[in-house]
């Protein structure tokens, strides 16, 4: 089913057993992780219900087939991006950055056909995927220092092995850093912004 297709229809219901087997009520059909990966690439919207106590345990199967993916060695996601996201789980924090991942991948997937048009252009006889490549990680890395911004504390973690080269700050650089904080998030905003409205020229 396409994605236009799929537009303001019910969610397909696929119910999990205990033995672990998924079946798609859509389909009246016995299903793996793989298609439902399958399902998720082609815009079919669905939910996974626990086919004894009717529970949504859509969440914990959509990260399941990430785990699949991770382990097949697709390695989409980066071992630092993983520390970092691990240390938000009980963070103060920790309400904010669903909504800011979701919004920001939101982003990414309505542009990502328009970059890959100007890419093709702008770089012409270039490889276009290394030049993605170099995009992503520089994306990347901004999305990481957002990371730290939301968490100034957790600049302290991970980082034992850098102590001896890392300049420490100066107590009032600490005090600084939450009434900063503020102004460092629009200043993001503020490129996001700028790079969104570059991407639709």
């Amino acid at each position: 089913m396409s994605t236009e297709e799929n537009i303001g229809s019910e969610p397909t219901i696929i119910k999990k057993y205990a033995n672990r087997r998924l079946y798609n009520t859509g389909s009246s059909t016995y299903v793996t992780l793989d298609d439902l990966a399958v399902m998720v690439k082609q815009g079919e919207d669905f939910i996974v219900r626990d086919a004894k106590t009717d529970e949504d345990i859509t969440r914990s199967v959509l990260t399941q087939i990430i785990f699949e993916e991770e382990a097949k060695g697709q390695n989409l996601l980066p071992i630092n991006f993983l520390r970092q996201l691990i240390g938000f789980y009980g963070d103060s924090m920790q309400n904010i950055l669903p909504s800011y991942l979701e919004h920001s991948i939101a982003s990414f997937s309505t542009q990502q056909e328009k970059l890959r048009e100007q890419m093709s252009s702008a770089f012409g006889g270039m490889d276009v995927f290394k030049a993605g490549e170099e995009m992503a990680k520089h994306n990347l890395a901004m999305f990481q220092q957002t990371m730290q911004m939301f968490n100034p504390m957790s600049n302290m973690t991970g980082q034992t092995a850098d102590k001896k080269t890392a300049k420490p700050k100066s107590s009032d650089e600490e005090k600084s850093d939450l009434s900063s904080l503020k102004d460092q998030l629009n200043a993001m905003q503020q490129q996001l912004d700028a790079m969104a409205k570059s991407n639709k020229q």
